[in-house]
């Protein structure tokens, strides 16, 4: 399973950005983002968990955020509206073999595969 992550940016309070996560190889699963912000532990965003589109959100996105994939189901999306200085970070997209109770797998740790990060910067 390989990912690659795209659509980051520098965008200004309130603006909205949608960041894109190419799936090749098998599809896990379960598909997901994190983010990461130097000297902190890579912070769950979302989860999607393919069979049946169930979705999972940290509570600091949740309402603003939103994430999905095509119906090919090869490429999963953040839709990222509302954006605050606080969402700054290198935004990393995940996958996982089978599908899981989402709110069991926000750890990282949890996670089989990974992107490379895409930079989100939001300026005040």
């Amino acid at each position: 399973v390989q990912l690659q992550a795209s659509g980051g940016g520098l965008v200004q309070t309130g603006d909205s950005l949608r960041l894109s996560c190419t799936v090749s190889g098998r599809t896990p699963g379960t598909l997901g983002w994190f983010r990461q912000v130097p000297g902190k532990e890579r912070e769950f965003v979302a989860a999607f968990r393919r069979g049946d589109k169930r979705t999972y959100y940290s509570d600091s996105v949740k309402g603003r955020f939103t994430i999905s994939t095509d119906n090919a189901k090869t490429t999963a999306y953040l839709q990222m509206n509302s954006l605050k200085p606080e969402d700054t970070a290198v935004y990393y997209c995940a996958a996982k073999d089978g599908g899981h109770i989402l709110s069991t797998v926000t750890s990282a740790r949890h996670w089989d595969y990974w992107g490379q990060g895409t930079q989100v910067t939001v300026s005040s």
